[in-house]
């Protein structure tokens, strides 16, 4: 009889709330999308919550490939940039479509910097400045390594890569992991960051996702809401490159302290360098006791979609689209001019040139870890 009673008993507890098996979701498993030029497979994995959010990313640039998001009447839209194959990626077409981008994201001066009494060259691809860590070998366009996992909250892929000393005219062998989480219960996307080096070098590492919440292809993002948490700005010169200045966001075309239609003002911004809004935004302190906050709100006055972006980093860089060629993405939809944004959370460009900037110098023994959190509604 007590034989028979623990049985029972043990079978009460595999059926209750939160004990059971089937509660955790099954791990994503890999989908072939084809390979890179030099014959490179990748893979494509598929990340779902149960409130219709369906995130695909694969493993070339740990890339955001598409984000399926439900509008106020239920119905779902792909609300990110991107194509339908590997070579698409790997074309002239392709501005950062959705990838991680780095090392260092963003601008350096000239290509250059000094650290620990030795300067080092990078690649010029941006006239006359470096941009998103490289041209061959950047973050972007490697192939990482894929994990899929599942827990009781939802599921997940963490992407690896180990970028080479040397690699990029980077210094150090740096260990890089980049983790998508989508929670059963919630329209929400976590990106976690982490990365050790064995010898000083800088990071910065963010997502350069295009959105609009109309639907990836809609006509125009100018329509669009856009609400920063950012009192100040870094002012940049005819290159976009910061002068060192931290100036305030008031009286200007840069205040999104307010809900406000980013084609408001973009028009008094067409004829300086960045032909529109591509600036870094310096975001309010993190409250005590808290590891985020809020950084940025977009809204969608048609569709009713929502996104609410969260970060641990001191800046957000909004691009809106001002370089967009009306170029062929997925399903043969057009993405023309100004027809996205990019919201991208980091340190402020050029920051390893800039000493009163947040440092972005990574050393032996330290861990660079980062978080940031997409959250859609409508």
């Amino acid at each position: 009889m007590k034989r028979i009673l623990l049985l029972t008993f043990a079978c009460l507890c595999l059926a209750a709330p939160g004990i059971s098996s089937a509660d955790t979701p099954a791990k994503p498993t890999a989908e072939d999308f084809g390979k890179t030029a030099d014959g490179t497979p990748v893979e494509l994995y598929t990340l779902k919550s149960s409130k219709g959010l369906v995130a695909k990313i694969m493993t070339r640039g740990a890339t955001l490939v598409q984000l399926h998001v439900p509008d106020s009447d239920g119905k779902s839209a792909d609300v990110i940039f991107g194509f339908d194959d590997v070579a698409g990626y790997e074309s002239e077409d392709n501005q950062y479509f959705g990838c991680t981008t780095g090392r260092v994201c963003n601008r350096i001066a000239k290509g250059k910097f000094s650290l620990d009494g030795k300067d080092y060259t990078l690649a010029i691809n941006n006239e006359p400045n470096h941009l998103h860590g490289g041209v061959e070998r950047s973050l972007d366009k490697v192939v990482w390594k894929a994990k899929p996992f599942a827990n009781e909250k939802g599921t997940g892929v963490t992407f690896s890569y180990t970028s080479p000393d040397g690699e990029e005219g980077y210094p150090g062998n740096l260990d890089v992991t980049v983790r998508f989480f989508v929670p059963t219960d919630a329209n929400r996307v976590s990106i976690t960051y982490t990365a050790k080096t064995d010898k000083a070098t800088p990071v910065n590492l963010t997502n350069h996702a295009y959105f609009n919440l109309g639907g990836a292809g809609s006509e125009t993002v100018l329509n669009h809401k856009l609400m920063l948490n950012a009192p100040q700005y870094t002012p940049v010169d005819d290159t976009l490159i910061p002068t060192g200045e931290i100036k305030d966001v008031e009286g200007t075309v840069l205040d999104f302290r307010k809900p406000t239609r980013i084609g408001k003002g973009i028009e008094e911004l067409t004829d300086t360098a960045a032909l529109g809004y591509d600036h870094n935004f310096v975001l309010a302190e993190i409250p005590e006791g808290k590891s985020m906050r809020m950084a940025a709100r977009l809204v969608d006055p048609d569709s009713g979609r929502t996104l609410t972006i969260s970060t641990d980093q001191p800046g957000i860089q909004f691009y809106s689209g001002n370089f967009l060629m009306g170029q062929t993405g997925k399903d043969g939809k057009t993405y023309p001019h100004r027809s996205a944004v990019c919201l991208e959370t980091q340190h402020y460009p050029d920051s390893i040139n800039q000493p009163k900037f947040p440092s972005t110098v990574l050393k032996p023994g330290e861990e660079f870890k980062s978080t940031t959190v997409l959250n859609f509604g409508n």
